[in-house]
């Protein structure tokens, strides 16, 4: 198994446990690996494409384009997360994918990807338990908007964030690595950035994290987790849903 799928393979290992020619389908799906530098757009809006990346290292977000020159950012993706599948599937793209970082993403065409689920339908299952987890977090960020304070519900994103890299080997319970800018943060949280740094300066000042020089450090998790009312141990995957 490559670097490439590396990711993936834990991610979706949480959820089915693979075969190993389920392993091995999915290990030869990727046709082309690609290095896009940072600040780069991967799918732009409106774009019809046949093509899907899967994201082997580095990160992305997801946005739509505003009126007057502005965006909002809809979602971060991560390390085994896929990009841009809804518009290899059904070719409706609504919003553009911008690398934060530099990445590494590995092609998929959109017939391999059918192919492959008609083939390994435990593999689909996989994919689409997946995918369903990413809708829920997306979900609860509109929630965390709309019915949480600001504390909350920026405690309760870095938590969702962690357990997000948790699933794929890239967190601890001491926190992880964010690369995430204070304005992207801000943006995704409808925050200032003013206001937001102030929430961060309070829950310092709380004991329960602190975020500097591009980290996330948890100092007192449960105790956060409170706060936000997050539930960890709803994102706890030692066992496969599906065996």
């Amino acid at each position: 198994m490559t670097k490439v799928e590396l990711p993936l393979v834990k991610k979706l290992g949480a959820f089915v446990a693979l075969s190993g020619l389920e392993l091995s389908v999915l290990e030869a799906i990727p046709k082309r690996i690609k290095t896009i530098g940072s600040g780069r757009n991967l799918i732009a809006e409106g774009q019809l494409g046949r093509a899907a990346f899967i994201l082997a290292d580095g990160w992305v977000c997801s946005y739509k384009s505003l009126p007057g020159g502005h965006r909002k950012v809809v979602d971060f993706q991560i390390p085994g997360d896929f990009i841009g599948l809804r518009s290899a599937l059904l070719r409706t793209p609504d919003h553009k994918y911008k690398a934060l970082t530099r990445v590494k993403v590995a092609e998929v065409a959109a017939t391999d990807l059918v192919d492959a689920f008609i083939a390994t339908p435990r593999l689909a299952t996989a994919v689409l338990l997946a995918a369903s987890r990413t809708e829920a977090t997306v979900v609860d960020l509109l929630v965390n908007t709309r019915r949480r304070s600001a504390v909350e519900r920026t405690a309760h994103f870095l938590l969702q964030l962690y357990e997000r890299l948790r699933l794929v080997g890239l967190a601890t319970p001491d926190g992880y690595v964010c690369p995430l800018s204070n304005h992207l943060l801000a943006d995704a949280l409808d925050l200032t950035v003013v206001h937001f740094n102030d929430v961060l300066g309070e829950l310092k000042d709380k004991g329960l994290l602190k975020f500097r020089e591009g980290k996330v450090i948890f100092d007192d998790l449960k105790s956060l987790a409170t706060l936000a009312s997050f539930d960890i141990a709803s994102f706890d995957h030692k066992n496969p849903l599906l065996k």
